[in-house]
């Protein structure tokens, strides 16, 4: 029995409809499988940039890979556009709406980061600086663009991001030799994923020359324990990865979003994430 998937669900508010409203973005279909249309919504910032490409982000939402919606990410997206960054939601295929398993959010996930690399001319983006984040399973759809070999065409663009901004993400899929987790931080069955395990796992295929990466996660966390996060992390300082955790004492599974409670780890999170891009000269401004 899969029990961290009804955790997921359970955990991950619910944001706006499907599909969300966002008249502030610009709508674009990044790929369309079957009678699918796969959209992103992209928010620019306002005036020019002296014709200069700008860095982006492309954000996947959570939801267990079975739920959830692009407008979770909304306020960060505004957030990092009024700092001159272009900042992109990306839908998804998920098991709820279109009877997928998780090879295929893996999938459109890559999709979406070729597409935006692909046009990013014409988008006004810095090809070599684009970022992925996300939150709970969408963190780990953006890891999974950084690390994970396959689910995508042979050539053309990378999908590959040049940072990762994971909130409270699945890292780790499948037992690891040697290492004792929680049960239920690894109890998800390859039936329910399309593939065996460990080939979705970012964990697993962490290599030398992955991008920087910060992940928010909190220690109250029984969902994805945070002890899974440390383990990502220190395999990744082991393998010179630029990896900084910032957890937070008492908090629980999807702590950061905007709206929950008064705010408080939604500010706190996005001014950590705010100060790991401006390290980066992704962010213009103050």
């Amino acid at each position: 029995m899969n029990r961290l998937l009804p955790i997921l669900l359970a955990t991950v508010p619910l944001f706006a409809q499907y599909p969300p409203m966002l008249p502030e973005a610009k709508e674009e279909v990044y790929a369309t499988v079957g009678e699918t249309a796969l959209r992103l919504w992209i928010f620019s910032p306002d005036g020019a940039a002296g014709g200069k490409p700008r860095p982006a982000i492309v954000f996947y939402f959570g939801g267990g890979w079975a739920n959830g919606t692009p407008g979770q990410f909304r306020q960060h997206a505004k957030l990092l556009a009024s700092r001159g960054m272009v900042a992109i939601l990306a839908d998804y295929r998920v098991a709820s709406r279109h009877g997928v398993k998780v090879d295929a959010c893996v999938r459109d996930a890559k999709a979406a980061m070729r597409y935006v690399r692909a046009n990013a001319q014409r988008l006004g983006i810095d090809a070599n600086r684009i970022a992925a984040g996300g939150g709970s399973a969408g963190g780990h759809l953006a890891a999974a663009t950084a690390f994970v070999p396959g689910f995508e065409e042979a050539g053309g663009v990378s999908s590959r991001p040049n940072a990762l901004v994971l909130f409270n993400p699945v890292l780790v899929l499948g037992a690891v030799p040697g290492v004792e987790l929680p049960k239920d931080a690894i109890r998800l069955s390859s039936e329910r994923f399309g593939v065996p395990a460990t080939e979705i796992s970012p964990y697993a295929h962490l290599q030398r020359g992955g991008p920087p990466t910060i992940v928010f996660h909190g220690e109250a966390d029984t969902t994805v324990p945070v002890a899974s996060v440390k383990l990502f992390r220190d395999k990744a300082a082991s393998l010179g990865i630029p990896c900084d955790l910032v957890t937070y004492p008492g908090q629980t599974h999807g702590f950061f979003n905007h709206g929950r409670g008064n705010n408080e780890f939604y500010e706190k999170t996005t001014a950590r994430m705010l100060e790991f891009l401006e390290k980066l000269g992704y962010l213009a401004g103050a």
